[in-house]
């Protein structure tokens, strides 16, 4: 069983900050890109951050660039997602998803979604 769990949803503020988890059971992280997604009310889903399995490379998309940072814990078998000053437009649920070689690959080619987390930024 490939399995991703986000976690670390819930409300927070403008500006202040907030962690996302996206934790993988039955395979390991190492060997997939690994992708965050974000699903606005009315709204495709949209990859906004990525990490590439084969040299840890990263993308952003301009939106989120030098506010959300992605990262890998090999020993936790984990990715995260920091969210850094985050915007009320920045609302929606947010999902983790893996693709087998590149993070360069539409939505659709991602595979494994977990079932998101909540995110509400509000005053």
């Amino acid at each position: 069983q490939l399995q991703l769990v986000e976690s670390g949803g819930g409300l927070v503020q403008p500006g202040g900050s907030l962690r996302l988890s996206c934790a993988a059971s039955g395979f390991t992280l190492d060997y997939y890109a690994i992708g965050w997604f974000r699903q606005a009310p009315g709204k495709e889903r949209e990859k906004i951050s990525c990490m590439n399995n084969n040299d840890g490379s990263t993308y952003y998309t301009d939106p989120v660039k030098g506010r959300f940072t992605i990262s890998r814990d090999a020993a936790k078998n984990t990715v995260y997602l920091q969210m850094n000053s985050p915007k009320p437009e920045n609302t929606a649920v947010y999902y983790c998803a893996t693709h087998a070689s590149s993070c360069t690959r539409t939505v659709r080619r991602f595979a494994s979604w977990g079932q998101g987390t909540q995110v509400t930024v509000s005053s």
